[in-house]
């Protein structure tokens, strides 16, 4: 909670106590405000709402320290034809054109018009664009396509149904005596939030691949939906040479795009790290307390217990759930899927023309490499 989001709690606060104890007088006593300040708060409160409580700076702007007003449309100019400039290159480019503005000028500048982010500066073009319906330019074009690529870098690219975007990723449950390291394969779907955990002795593609294999594309055939695209981490598990790394070699296979969030940024997948922590927390911090394990299938077991549990009757509060539990959200979200790819047939190809999935050459080279992957999970 921020300073204002606090000061403003505390107005709330006693404009809410003196209405409980219906004395004014009592509630700033105990509060420690003054009469004149509860009826100044009153007031901006029944005008403006919460936001009208927040702390507005007394000090006045020294206005003659400010730039020209030419200086000033020019810097907002330049932040609207290329958001991806920061406040040094703008100066310099500013310079060349004979306006002098210093970086710090460049700043203060962005702060009053709310634009000294790349994000905000990103804002700004767009309502521009919606308002005025201009023509973006190439430097313009760049920087939309460069927060887009941020976005799906980060884990933000946004899912629409059931089976839209799925993440991955490897946990380290732990070492138990007598049977070893312990490695678990968290899958998320992001729409639904319905989860799938399953324990390994090992990290590695295989078992990455073994995972999508044993219970995702499964359980979304069960419900006539496509698996359309993974999210995951750089790991050697996840990526490799596609012609001989499993998991790469399986999501060809099956025709699933591949999505990879920024290198060494793990808290950008963070659908998965929410939901280990979760794990880790109401699972195994207890099922460790109360009972020896000796092998990977009784934690197994009672993992998925665990899970039957979390999918069905836990609710979840994120967005799409609604207070609902993820199977009721992927339930639903079927209706959701059919309804989408209906308004998008007209990006499936006609019929007749032979569609190969991602990452094959040739329908033959996939069904080799479909025999080929067969015999990796017979093997394993």
């Amino acid at each position: 909670m921020t300073t204002s989001e606090k000061v403003i709690k505390n107005k709330l606060g006693l404009l809410e106590l003196s209405q409980q104890l219906g004395n004014v007088s009592r509630a700033c006593k105990i509060m420690g405000y003054s009469r004149d300040s509860f009826y100044r708060f009153k007031e901006l409160y029944e005008q403006g709402g919460e936001i009208a409580l927040q702390e507005i700076s007394r000090r006045k702007p020294v206005i003659k320290n400010r730039v020209e007003e030419h200086i000033e449309q020019a810097v907002v100019g330049m932040a609207i034809d290329n958001p991806a400039l920061g406040q040094v290159r703008v100066s310099n480019e500013l310079r060349k054109k004979g306006i002098l503005v210093s970086p710090g000028g460049v700043r203060s500048i962005w702060l009053r018009h709310d634009m000294e982010t790349f994000q905000k500066r990103l804002k700004a073009l767009s309502a521009k664009v919606e308002q005025e319906g201009i023509i973006l330019d190439e430097n313009q074009v760049a920087a939309l396509e460069k927060a887009k690529e941020e976005k799906q870098a980060h884990g933000e690219i946004e899912t629409y149904y059931p089976g839209f975007l799925v993440a991955q990723d490897t946990y380290y449950v732990g070492h138990i005596k007598g049977v070893g390291h312990i490695y678990q394969q968290t899958v998320i779907d992001t729409y639904s939030k319905i989860g799938f955990a399953k324990l390994y002795d090992r990290k590695n593609a295989l078992v990455a691949a073994d995972m999508l294999n044993d219970r995702i594309v499964p359980f979304f055939e069960q419900h006539d939906l496509k698996l359309m695209r993974m999210l995951t981490d750089r790991g050697t598990e996840y990526c490799g040479n596609r012609e001989n790394h499993e998991y790469e070699l399986y999501l060809a296979v099956e025709d699933i795009d591949h999505s990879k969030i920024k290198a060494k940024s793990p808290q950008t997948n963070g659908i998965c790290e929410r939901f280990n922590r979760t794990v880790q927390n109401e699972f195994y911090a207890i099922a460790f307390r109360k009972k020896i394990y000796t092998s990977i299938e009784q934690l197994q077991t009672d993992l998925d217990a665990w899970m039957n549990s979390y999918n069905t009757q836990r609710t979840h509060s994120g967005k799409y759930c609604f207070g609902k539990t993820p199977m009721q959200t992927f339930i639903e979200g079927i209706a959701v899927a059919r309804k989408y790819k209906l308004q998008n047939q007209e990006t499936i190809k006609p019929n007749g023309v032979n569609i190969t999935p991602s990452g094959c050459e040739s329908q033959e080279s996939c069904v080799t490499s479909q025999q080929t992957a067969d015999s990796f999970f017979v093997r394993y």
